[in-house]
């Protein structure tokens, strides 16, 4: 049986950092406050000029750089975001062809927030298929383009950021279960209400912003997560005790520590660092992956549960060995 297997990851942060402290300088809010309700203590924020594909290319730099593969390996790419530089070309075309990467399947996917945990399901199952040989998938976002500053609600949670990984075939087990949902009669709790075929001229204006009802999304995330989670593992026939790692979508520490505590893991097995990057949607856990496997924490051949919740709502884990 063939697998797929993630060989080689990266991330990308812009290199402007926004504090908490800075952020009471422009909004009614303390970094106490900020600290206590969501674990957030600084952002990374992109400069006007800069798009989510410069991040995306930086991140999948370091990535192949990682796994030891050059631009003509690579025989796909997915990108998982939900602010691309443009509507068209695809985000994806635009990172093959600064990177070099030859003629293959490129394409994007909008899934918010679970937009890394969509695009990995993806190359797993064209790498199952026999349909490709080593897949770049992306997460990436440049989330704060969409927000109003002047809502602390949302504005004090969000940063931007790129995780990249390079999945490749193995006969030996990498990811061994995969599973996602979504259900749109959420939406009004989590979304952006601007679009190309609606609200378009209300982009630029104050009626272009994240709009969340906080308190309800976390109730649904919870509770959502926690039942995907021990889908994963069932369809993997691995039992929680078994798992060395949950690394989570990075919404807020609230939410992380409820996560823990569903799957009775201590939070010193679970990769943290919304406290330094925020809620970077889509980017959200590879980089969070990429963090902990590079400070030495995750190591090969340790069991790895990922899991993310997003606007839509959509939702999505990924169970792996690494």
């Amino acid at each position: 049986m063939t697998y797929s297997r993630i060989v080689g990851m990266g991330r990308y942060l812009p290199e402007r950092v926004m504090t908490n402290f800075d952020l009471e300088k422009i909004v009614d809010t303390t970094d106490e406050w900020i600290r206590t309700r969501t674990g957030v203590e600084r952002r990374h924020v992109v400069e006007e000029d800069q798009t989510t594909s410069d991040m995306c290319v930086e991140s999948a730099k370091s990535a192949m750089d990682d796994a030891g593969v050059t631009p003509a390996d690579v025989d796909m790419v997915i990108t998982g975001t939900t602010s691309p530089d443009v509507v068209f070309p695809n985000v994806s075309t635009i990172i093959q062809h600064r990177l070099g990467i030859p003629a293959c399947p490129a394409f994007s996917l909008e899934a918010a927030c679970s937009g890394f945990i969509y695009a990995l399901t993806v190359a797993d199952k064209f790498i199952k298929a026999g349909e490709a040989k080593c897949v770049l998938v992306t997460g990436a976002e440049c989330i704060t383009k969409l927000l109003d500053w002047g809502d602390r609600n949302t504005c004090v949670l969000f940063g931007d950021g790129a995780g990249s990984a390079i999945v490749v075939p193995s006969a030996e087990p990498g990811i061994l279960s995969c599973e996602l949902g979504a259900d749109g009669q959420y939406r009004e709790l989590l979304h952006y209400p601007v679009g190309v075929s609606k609200n378009l001229a209300a982009a630029g204006t104050d009626e272009a912003n994240i709009i969340m009802q906080g308190n309800e999304v976390f109730k649904v995330a919870v509770k959502t997560l926690g039942r995907i989670a021990q889908a994963a593992l069932d369809k993997a026939g691995v039992t929680k005790e078994e798992l060395d790692w949950l690394v989570p979508h990075q919404a807020n520490i609230r939410i992380i520590q409820a996560m823990a505590k569903r799957l009775n893991m201590p939070m010193e097995k679970v990769i943290v660092t919304v406290q330094d990057h925020g809620n970077t949607s889509a980017a959200s856990v590879p980089m969070a992956l990429d963090v902990g496997r590079r400070d030495g924490r995750i190591k090969e051949g340790q069991l790895i549960l990922m899991e993310a919740f997003g606007g839509g709502f959509t939702w999505g884990s990924v169970l792996m060995r690494m």
